[in-house]
């Protein structure tokens, strides 16, 4: 995945146009790089964070599930904290992190970072 991905962005560089957002798939097999030990942890925590797409499409609903099995701790990442996974829910824009970032609202040490994130979609 990781190296399909550097040729595909170095194809569009050539072109002068970035590379397209992670789909369904590749988003799932970054998951699974996510929670195993990875030298390429930057560049996956990189590509979690700036190339699925905020939304509603279907790797984001990938990303939403993954972090919020993380806060859960329905999953486990080396790279990747219960708050760090809140604060990049709290980036996603709307759609299918809203649900987990309220029930982090309940979970002890969460509720803060998911009040913090949940702030950016509710104008008070």
């Amino acid at each position: 995945m990781i190296n399909e991905y550097r040729l595909h962005a170095q194809e569009r560089a050539e072109q002068n146009i970035p590379p397209l957002p992670l789909d369904a798939e590749q988003t799932a097999a970054l998951v699974d790089l996510l929670k195993q030990d990875n030298d390429e942890s930057e560049f996956l925590l990189d590509l979690l964070k700036e190339r699925v797409p905020a939304g509603v499409d279907q790797s984001a609903y990938v990303k939403a599930a993954f972090l919020a099995d993380l806060t859960t701790g329905k999953a486990e990442s080396p790279y990747i904290t219960k708050v760090e996974a809140v604060e990049i829910l709290g980036t996603m824009l709307g759609g299918y992190n809203i649900a987990p970032l309220v029930e982090c609202l309940k979970i002890d040490g969460l509720g803060n970072a998911a009040a913090d994130a949940l702030r950016n979609f509710i104008n008070l």
